[in-house]
């Protein structure tokens, strides 16, 4: 893995395990980061919210950008914002290994990935929970990530909303059927109990905030996530 964050440093994993910084103590992140990294952590989510998309508000590309510079861990920037395409590079030049933008908010969703592509990093499409699949079935063959969403987009903590295991699934068959590479990103209510479920619907990147930094040992939650997860495939 290579601390530039480069497109190829996802490391290979059957489940990934993506610790969302929207969790974390910000008033000691860069603490936050470093205890994740250390705990076993794949990758970092990062959300940008700009109060428009999403009520939120949070951070730009300045903390990314610093971030970069203390973890070798691959940062996913995930843009929940109404104009995706006026932010892009600012996150690419701050180090994003992947941006993700949403289906709902890019006006020309394929040109956008294309750019993100040509850029060198990997490109991701994000879906809301009542946004359907076909959304996204005419670029899945450009894109590295289709992120999912489990709850609606704004706030963590929600609890997991269930009739997206079926979405999750239809997805991943498609997936197959046409034989890409492409990944599954499941954020949003993810648990101990039922990530297990998640993982077998089809996710191969999910997204812990509440279940990694609301516990005293980020270490054990993320091993737990992660082996919980293995069992359930072992079980297919």
């Amino acid at each position: 893995m290579t601390s530039g964050g480069g497109p190829d440093t996802l490391p290979f994993m059957k489940v990934r395990i993506a610790p969302s910084l929207l969790a974390a103590d910000f008033s000691k992140l860069g603490d936050e980061v470093r205890a994740v990294e250390i705990g076993g952590a794949d990758l970092l989510h990062f959300d940008v919210m700009d109060g428009h998309f999403v009520p939120p508000i949070t951070v730009g590309a300045i903390a990314v950008r610093d971030l970069r510079k203390g973890t070798r861990l691959p940062l996913d920037v995930h843009l929940m914002v109404d104009r995706p395409d006026d932010l892009v590079d600012q996150f690419i030049d701050a180090g994003a290994a992947c941006v993700t933008v949403h289906a709902e908010a890019a006006r020309h969703l394929d040109r956008t990935v294309r750019y993100v592509k040509s850029r060198g990093v990997r490109a991701g499409v994000a879906i809301n929970p009542a946004t359907p699949l076909n959304a996204v079935y005419y670029v899945l063959g450009l894109v590295d990530i289709v992120l999912v969403m489990s709850v609606n987009p704004g706030w963590g903590g929600q609890p997991f909303l269930d009739y997206t295991l079926a979405k999750i699934e239809a997805l991943k068959g498609e997936i197959r059927h046409r034989k890409l590479q492409t990944l599954i990103q499941v954020d949003g209510g993810v648990k101990l109990d039922n990530i297990g479920k998640i993982a077998k619907a089809g996710a191969d990147i999910v997204v812990a905030g509440t279940a990694v930094f609301s516990t005293p040992d980020y270490a054990v939650a993320i091993r737990d996530l992660r082996a919980t997860a293995v069992a359930a495939l072992q079980k297919q």
